[in-house]
């Protein structure tokens, strides 16, 4: 399965220049203007999983091929896009498609970049941003709802259980709730999700902060860290922000200039690079983990002489879910998975050590898949 990130933010925040860094050879437009992006660019980002080269060693593949994840430069938005301002409704419709939002979030200051609203305030930006794709949603919960009566009269089973997940849907919208807090049941869920509202999204919060802010932070933003205004050094100097106000976001800080400097380094380079600058990750590494993590994804592996693989399956998918993943025949046929675990796999030599010590279990349709599992399916069609 593929996934898709929308990066969201407002005009200048560096949501173009995070992605030119992000994505390698790259080159979505990063200017002093807004709506500089207007048609939302595309790049495909591997997935960094240490396992397939210890796997792929021990298999001999002739190939590795990781999982990817897809960024999604969208347009800035503005205050009032919800009513079709700026870009709105073309912004609002690149959204929809994403499976998750990164929203970018201001945190370095430099006079030479504007800031739409003429201030440096990451508070104020998530409020706006939020605010407008929790009035974009309200609009499509109306308008669903006012549809939804000649289908209950006409003896719709599901839409009435429809009704009543969106007028509690609507409540929570109109005191300044995201739809993604709400707590609806499985078949609320299954039926609401047509709706792709927006604020029922997983969002990652990113916050593009200067390489001295960075140089100073530890995996996060604390409410500890004050600064001084005039200087683009230590997030444990942020500025005058007061962070007690954000403290319930949990932010990925994102130096746009060290991941791009990162981006140009091979593997053995980055890891020095990255122990120099005192850090275990890179800041894409950080945002993907953040992004599995909160879609409930997983990672298998096939693997073999031919390749090495990894596939990208939702957490606690059955065996032949998993294996429709590779092609929609595995799912049709499936008879039964061999699978081991990537470790034992690795320290065994392989699948002929592995199956000698007993390792390999052979697993039917009931079977949940779990990340880290080394699999051949076996199926018939």
């Amino acid at each position: 399965m593929s996934l898709q990130i929308g990066i969201v933010g407002l005009p200048n925040v560096g949501k173009s220049t995070l992605f030119n860094a992000l994505v390698k050879g790259a080159q979505a437009e990063a200017a002093n203007y807004p709506f500089c992006t207007i048609d939302p660019n595309i790049g495909v980002v591997k997935v960094p999983d240490e396992r397939l080269d210890k796997l792929a060693k021990i298999s001999q593949s002739k190939q590795i091929i990781p999982a990817t994840v897809e960024f999604v430069d969208i347009a800035g938005l503005v205050r009032g896009a919800s009513k079709g301002e700026g870009l709105g409704n073309k912004f609002l419709a690149h959204i929809r498609e994403c499976d998750a939002i990164a929203m970018v979030v201001r945190f370095f200051k430099d006079e030479k970049i504007i800031h739409s609203e003429n201030r440096v305030d990451p508070y104020e930006d998530i409020i706006t941003i939020e605010t407008e794709l929790q009035l974009a949603d309200y609009a499509t919960v109306e308008k669903r709802l006012g549809s939804l009566e000649k289908e209950i009269k006409a003896g719709s089973k599901d839409a009435p259980i429809l009704k009543n997940a969106l007028e509690k849907i609507k409540n929570k919208l109109d005191n300044g709730k995201n739809v993604r807090e709400i707590s609806l049941d499985e078949k609320e869920l299954e039926l609401v999700r047509d709706l792709s509202l927006m604020t029922m999204k997983p969002i990652l919060y990113i916050a593009n902060v200067s390489e001295g802010q960075l140089s100073q932070m530890d995996n996060g933003l604390s409410r500890q860290q004050t600064a001084d205004s005039t200087d683009m050094t230590p997030v444990s100097c942020l500025s005058s922000f007061d962070l007690s106000s954000i403290d319930n976001y949990d932010f990925i800080p994102i130096s746009a200039k060290i991941e791009a400097e990162l981006n140009e380094l091979d593997d053995f380079e980055k890891t020095e690079y990255l122990k120099e600058l005192g850090m275990i990750q890179s800041g894409l590494d950080r945002l993907i983990q953040a992004a599995y993590k909160s879609l409930g994804l997983a990672t298998y592996f096939t693997s073999g002489e031919k390749e090495t693989r990894a596939w990208t399956i939702k957490e606690n998918a059955t065996a032949p879910e998993a294996a429709g993943v590779i092609h929609t025949d595995f799912q049709r046929g499936f008879i039964a998975a061999e699978i081991v675990n990537h470790q034992d796999f690795v320290d065994n030599n392989g699948w002929s050590g592995a199956r000698a010590k007993g390792l390999v279990r052979t697993e039917g349709k009931t079977y949940h898949v779990k990340d880290g599992d080394v699999i051949v399916f076996r199926f018939n069609i």
